[in-house]
């Protein structure tokens, strides 16, 4: 084959050493990454960064062994035949070019691996700045640009992969896609109107993740904003995907940003409530919700019609919180003690009221 043994003694020690070491070599090269970047890396351990690079550096260093111990090795054609149109044979050419591909998988593969580990750092050190958290930006930012990231560098990786192992003429390509562009994008219409509604809702941030929001018939709890989609958490807890393009084509109702939530009902007293007895119920429940830590003072009770089933009185108040269940703790704590009031005034509830919405209801 045109070799001596020596050469063969090589290849098969770069092989062993590769194969043997490969691990030991990505743990090296990791650990010099992380004494270079140390000082940038608040909040990141070694550990976390050994995790992510470990497994694709030790993929990329076998690579580089099964290269470095074929070139050791003269073939019947030099590589540089296949660049040059020479005739090899097409296993030859196969296995060359296989190498080459996994050689560029390999390192895109350790790329992406660096962006996780670049977005794990801004984010530990956003966490630092912040004592109580990231901030809404922080949680909308980070993982926006590391898919946009990850994106670019897997673009990337392609067109190297067409022109260095397919012998693609990558120039030619780009300009051939600028006259097929207008017809793409008619037929990826919708995913650019979702693309540029992500960029839309980034730029103007109606609402962030973690916030709780209503879109046309859709409500839930934000959990992630991708560049096609935003994901919200129902309160069935189920997990929902919107066309980010819904998202701000409809009136959007972010209830997060509410500074209070409001509390309406009406209640129907039997027509054998006196008028005095219904002034002191108006009068003493009121003073109990002003009366509550979390309700604000514009506490409306009003008696408001006059129906042949009974006495309606509509009540109206706000209760200063974001969290649902605080809110309902405190509606749960004033009907309780609504109903007290009521007792102790000797006042009566409407049971053709309380008929007609179970006939309702039924």
């Amino acid at each position: 084959m045109g070799n001596t043994i020596g050469q063969y003694l090589v290849a098969v020690l770069i092989l062993l050493v590769g194969s043997a070491f490969r691990r030991l070599f990505s743990r090296l090269l990791s650990k010099l990454l992380f004494a270079l970047t140390k000082r940038y890396t608040g909040g990141v351990s070694e550990d976390e960064l050994h995790s992510l690079l470990i497994q694709p550096l030790s993929v990329l260093l076998l690579v580089v062994t099964l290269q470095l111990a074929g070139a050791t090795l003269t073939y019947p054609h030099g590589p540089t035949a296949v660049a040059a149109g020479g005739q090899l044979p097409w296993h030859e050419v196969l296995l060359l070019r296989l190498l080459a591909l996994a050689f560029i998988v390999a390192a895109a593969r350790v790329a992406l691996r660096l962006v996780d580990f670049a977005l794990l750092v801004t984010s530990r050190r956003a966490t630092l700045r912040a004592a109580p958290g990231p901030t809404r930006l922080d949680n909308q930012f980070l993982p926006f640009a590391k898919d946009l990231l990850k994106v670019f560098l897997i673009i990337v990786a392609t067109l190297i992969a067409l022109g260095q192992v397919f012998n693609v003429n990558v120039t030619a390509l780009i300009g051939g896609l600028g006259i097929g562009g207008l017809a793409v994008a008619f037929a990826a219409k919708e995913s650019l109107e979702n693309l540029i509604a992500s960029f839309t809702i980034f730029l103007d941030q109606p609402f962030g993740v973690g916030d709780l929001v209503t879109a046309g018939p859709v409500s839930g709890t934000v959990e992630k904003i991708g560049f096609r989609s935003t994901r919200l958490r129902t309160a069935e807890k189920s997990y929902l995907t919107v066309p980010n393009k819904s998202m701000i084509d409809k009136p959007l109702d972010n209830l997060s940003l509410r500074t209070s939530r409001r509390v309406g009902f009406s209640l129907t007293f039997d027509h054998c409530t006196t008028s005095a007895q219904l002034h002191a119920i108006i009068a003493d429940a009121v003073e109990i919700m002003k009366a509550h830590s979390l309700v604000t003072q514009d506490v409306q009770m009003k008696f408001s019609a006059l129906t042949p089933i009974g006495k309606e009185v509509s009540v109206q108040y706000f209760v200063e919180t974001t969290s649902y269940d605080k809110y309902l703790d405190v509606k749960e704590d004033l009907n309780y003690r609504l109903v007290e009031v009521v007792e102790h005034h000797g006042g009566l509830f409407s049971s053709a009221a309380v008929a007609a919405a179970n006939s309702g209801k039924s």
